[in-house]
């Protein structure tokens, strides 16, 4: 049963910064998404409905102690990678990644969202028990390569779809997690080396033509303009054209005219700077900040090393989605399709970065004994 007194450290601040970032992408999403004929609101619907799912799953998430998620680590490892195995067959092509479960009612759910948790508890508990007897033992090669081999195994599945962007934030959360628990440097430069000898092997061999072009085009937009080129372009003028304090709500000429493609998922950042200026712009950036030095305190409190390392996990995968994202906006990242976190619309995005706040909220909870 839950034990109200755990409810003393229960973390405010971090609960008043996700609501504030979904509000802000609420508010981001009704002008980007709405009918003026009609007056129809529809994803901002949407994502208030996840928004409430979203609450009461973490409410049952940090009933249960996060311990109790280790010792099921290894049922949801294999329940994962049996989804991300099954959306390769039955999954639901969108965008050029079979990615997708479509479930009417529902929607689209992409289960490599829910996989990215699943894999910090299983990675985080995996870490763990390696080095339970000696913390010398995370440089071991045959726990080296275990450890690689349970995060590739993810990895290659969701390439094989293909979604190298959500890929890239795996292998992310992956290098985190590996040097918080203290793995030799000399791994760390091999491992750099190696990635400088395959990367244009995955370039020339590996790709599809219409990733390198996403590449070449990241380096020169201009290189196809109204092709792959278009997106970082148009987001660049919206978010350029906003200046200081913006055009104001459903004012934006991008976002209205429809100029900015996906404009309540991928370029959500772009309507922000273009209908609410730099001003709004800087407040996002910095409550993704605050959140992220938030998260990193909390992982020096935590009362075990698998409470630290859930933590470092949420951190990692939470900054870089946000790395990429806004990057991608202004050009200073390749278009991947990854979602900014609590402010894009999409339900499986909303959850599964509640979900992740929830656990971090768990841990916090628990990070001392209670004193009668």
């Amino acid at each position: 049963m839950f034990d109200k007194k755990l409810l003393r450290n229960f973390d405010t601040i971090t609960i008043v910064i996700m609501v504030s970032l979904i509000a802000i992408g609420v508010v981001a999403i009704s002008s980007a998404t709405h009918v003026a004929e009609t007056g129809d609101f529809w994803a901002v619907k949407k994502q208030v409905a996840w928004f409430i799912l979203g609450l009461i799953v973490m409410g049952v998430i940090i009933s249960i102690d996060y311990n109790t998620f280790g010792h099921l680590a290894t049922y949801m490892y294999v329940t994962g990678i049996l989804l991300l195995i099954a959306v390769l067959f039955v999954g639901t092509e969108i965008n050029g990644a079979k990615s997708w479960f479509v479930i009417k009612g529902l929607g689209s759910i992409q289960p490599s969202e829910f996989v990215k948790i699943i894999v910090i508890i299983s990675f985080a508990k995996h870490i763990e028990k390696i080095k339970e007897n000696n913390d010398t033992d995370i440089n071991a090669l045959k726990n080296l390569f275990i450890l690689m081999l349970h995060m590739m195994l993810p990895i290659l599945l969701i390439m094989k779809q293909p979604d190298w962007g959500t890929a890239g934030v795996f292998i992310g959360i992956m290098i985190i997690l590996l040097f918080v628990a203290g793995i030799s440097y000399k791994y760390i430069i091999a491992a750099f080396t190696a990635s400088a000898a395959i990367i244009p092997i995955l370039f020339f061999f590996v790709m599809k033509d219409y990733q390198r072009e996403r590449i070449l085009v990241f380096w020169n937009p201009n290189r196809d303009p109204l092709g792959r080129g278009y997106h970082v372009i148009q987001s660049k003028i919206a978010i350029g054209s906003g200046q200081l304090y913006g055009k104001g709500l459903f004012h934006g000429t991008q976002t209205q005219l429809g100029f900015l493609p996906e404009q309540h998922t991928d370029f959500i950042f772009s309507v922000i700077g273009e209908e609410l200026g730099f001003i709004w712009s800087s407040v996002v950036v910095l409550l993704f900040v605050i959140l992220l030095l938030r998260l990193l305190y909390l992982a020096t409190v935590a009362k075990d090393k698998f409470g630290t390392y859930i933590i470092i996990g949420v951190t990692a995968m939470i900054f870089f989605h946000f790395l990429i994202n806004v990057g991608m906006t202004i050009g200073l990242a390749p278009v991947t399709g990854i979602p900014l976190p609590f402010i894009s619309y999409g339900g499986s995005s909303l959850l599964t970065n509640m979900i992740a706040v929830g656990l971090v909220l768990n841990v916090a909870m628990r990070r001392q004994k209670i004193k009668f």
